[in-house]
């Protein structure tokens, strides 16, 4: 069973007028919670933060963010932290003195999945392209319809992931999930400066990369590149990192770059708790 409060208080609802539900006016983060603490939580802060100040919006304090984390899920979970900018009357207008809203909703953890972990992940490529949009670029708005119509595309069990390419057909990200190559030795992952989600673990682990001496690229990728690559990975707060074993019949084995990365996050998470 989930778990809400808003601001601070047990609620399973909000304002009608919300300009969160009325206009996806906010921002959100999802983390896996462990010990009722969420990992790579300086990320998540440091990121939700910066969208904030992006859309304008008050940044509500870490502290505070954490405590009610820890209040709704005190051992294993998956959590999430909405920001909006709270209700106001019909417009899209920005209302001088509007109340933020902040919700924090803890979920049942996570299943783990081992064998995607190990053996990777079959995906697709999206028929769906991203609009471009790079005020927005990067920030994890609540405004996911392009994501929620791309996973429509297909029912299939097995395949587990879609990728989806920006309106001039370069590669930006999954539906849930950024996505990395590792080409000629070194780590590439689109540039986030059109469109996309700049995800928080896609951030600790271009951290990790570099700390640990790979070299590390965030360009431009045209999706032929996917088949020239050693490997393809993808990653976010929930999975990790998930190998991709297949794209639309063309296949690797999970390599070495993408095991070792597995092993930082793990050690970083393991050292966070």
């Amino acid at each position: 069973m989930a778990a809400f409060l808003v601001n601070g208080w047990p609620a399973h609802a909000v304002d009608a007028g919300d300009r969160g539900l009325m206009y996806g006016d906010g921002v959100f983060r999802t983390m896996r919670v462990r010990a009722g603490r969420p990992c790579n939580w300086a990320c998540h802060l440091r990121l939700l933060h910066e969208d904030c100040r992006r859309l304008g919006l008050e940044e509500p304090p870490g502290e505070v963010l954490l405590a009610e984390i820890a209040r709704l899920a005190p051992g294993e979970a998956v959590a999430k932290v909405i920001v909006t900018r709270g209700a106001s009357g019909r417009g899209y207008g920005i209302p001088e003195g509007a109340t933020p809203t902040r919700i924090v909703a803890a979920y049942p953890p996570a299943p783990d999945d081992p064998r995607a972990r190990e053996e990777g992940v079959r995906v697709r490529r999206c028929e769906l392209a991203l609009g471009i949009q790079p005020r927005l670029a990067g920030v994890k708005s609540l405004n996911r319809l392009e994501s929620v119509l791309a996973r429509a595309e297909w029912t299939d069990p097995q395949v587990r992931e879609g990728l989806l390419l920006d309106a001039g057909g370069r590669l930006v990200e999954g539906t849930m999930s950024n996505v990395f190559l590792v080409a000629d030795g070194r780590v590439v992952t689109p540039a986030l400066t059109r469109c996309g989600v700049r995800g928080s673990q896609r951030v600790r682990v271009l951290a990790l990369a570099r700390s640990a001496g790979l070299a590390c690229e965030e360009r431009d990728v045209a999706p032929d590149e996917l088949e020239r690559a050693q490997e393809v990975f993808l990653a976010n707060s929930l999975i990790g990192i998930w190998p991709v074993a297949d794209l639309d019949g063309h296949r690797w084995a999970p390599g070495p770059v993408t095991g070792r990365l597995q092993a930082l996050v793990e050690s970083d998470d393991a050292r966070e708790g």
